[in-house]
């Protein structure tokens, strides 16, 4: 483990908690629309700060970016909803609630996620 974290292979540890232990059981996926040129740094500025992001991506299409929430309830997503919205690069939003989660991996390597043959 030494070496790897050395050689930069690990580059840290994290503890994976249960949302449903801290009663976040609610989540969504958020495609946000900035306004003109918007860069991923100022994307990323804009959303970083809300506790309910546990995800960020830029991507491809309409939409600039996408997040991940994870929240309580529906109220609890509103909220983080009207905060996000009130970023100045953020000009609009649309959210999809996850109704159940079908596949959950942890993050594989490419030649630990292929399906055996």
């Amino acid at each position: 483990v030494d070496r790897l974290r050395a050689d930069g292979v690990i580059t840290g540890f994290s503890a994976v908690v249960d949302p449903a232990a801290l009663g976040w059981t609610t989540e969504a996926f958020i495609e946000i629309f900035c306004s003109g040129a918007t860069s991923p740094e100022e994307i990323h500025s804009s959303v970083r700060k809300h506790p309910e992001v546990v995800a960020a991506y830029t991507v491809s299409g309409d939409a600039s970016a996408l997040v991940h929430v994870r929240v309580r309830d529906i109220r609890h997503l509103e909220q983080a909803l009207e905060r996000l919205r009130r970023e100045d690069n953020i000009t609009a939003t649309k959210t999809s609630i996850v109704l159940s989660r079908l596949i959950g991996r942890p993050v594989h390597t490419p030649e630990e996620a292929q399906e055996p043959a």
